[in-house]
């Protein structure tokens, strides 16, 4: 199978929903207070800081480790963070929907405890079927999200085999990319969501080993410390009992 040399993805800076979800969470509220659609979430000014720190690290890579391509979810708040860590540089951009965060139907902002107050047959039905196979009304499980990403890993393999392709994208693709590049089992990919929380500018990153994809950093931010700028690990808005 053709391979790329190198996948990173960035997991966008944080977003003013970011900011206003947890908020609602410590708080106890039902709803998150959300002024823009999904899709239209920016970055909040630290999420800015964030994804020019990301640049800078970016900008200190050797010539022969920089990325050949980017390809960028649609959302804005992925957008604004590959428009602020590109400047300046001549790499490709691609957008494809199939980077998009996940659908949450109904349950689109909610906090966890506004699902379980709103939505109980949702919580108990989502607790029976178990967080990888669960889908809210009119939105997506963690399998349909898979199955966009399975077909796009196709074709960044077709289309650019050999080279080193850059992702930004939301949590959620973090973790299935390593599920679907790693081989993981549902079990194994449930652990990791409880054990890890995606910081916002993060970078996991896998290269090429034997005609395979190996891991090389997941989830790292140590770059923006370096580059002053603050880490967070706010969740992504993802209303679902917990």
């Amino acid at each position: 199978m053709a391979e790329l040399a190198t996948l990173w993805i960035v997991r966008h800076g944080e977003s003013t929903a970011n900011v206003a979800a947890t908020h609602a969470e410590a708080s106890g509220a039902e709803l998150i207070d959300l002024t823009h659609r999904d899709a239209d979430v920016p970055l909040s000014p630290t999420g800015e800081d964030q994804a020019r720190a990301t640049g800078r690290w970016l900008a200190e890579l050797p010539d022969a480790k920089r990325p050949d391509v980017a390809v960028v979810s649609p959302y804005l708040r992925a957008v604004q963070t590959s428009r602020l860590a590109l400047a300046g540089t001549d790499i490709p951009v691609h957008r494809d929907e199939r980077l998009r965060d996940r659908e949450l139907g109904i349950l689109d902002g909610l906090t966890g405890h506004g699902v379980r107050r709103r939505h109980p047959d949702e919580a108990d039905r989502r607790e029976r079927l178990g967080k990888f196979y669960y889908r809210p009304p009119g939105g997506e499980s963690w399998t349909d999200v898979a199955l966009r990403l399975r077909t796009l890993l196709g074709d960044l393999r077709r289309d650019h085999e050999g080279s080193r392709v850059l992702l930004f994208g939301h949590d959620a693709l973090v973790f299935l990319l390593r599920y679907l590049v790693e081989g993981l089992t549902e079990d194994e990919l449930m652990a990791l969501t409880r054990q890890e929380v995606i910081a916002n500018c993060s970078i996991t990153e896998w290269s090429a080993d034997e005609g395979r994809l190996a891991l090389t950093a997941f989830n790292r931010v140590e770059h923006l410390r370096q580059q002053g700028a603050r880490p967070t690990r706010e969740d992504e808005i993802h209303a679902e009992p917990v």
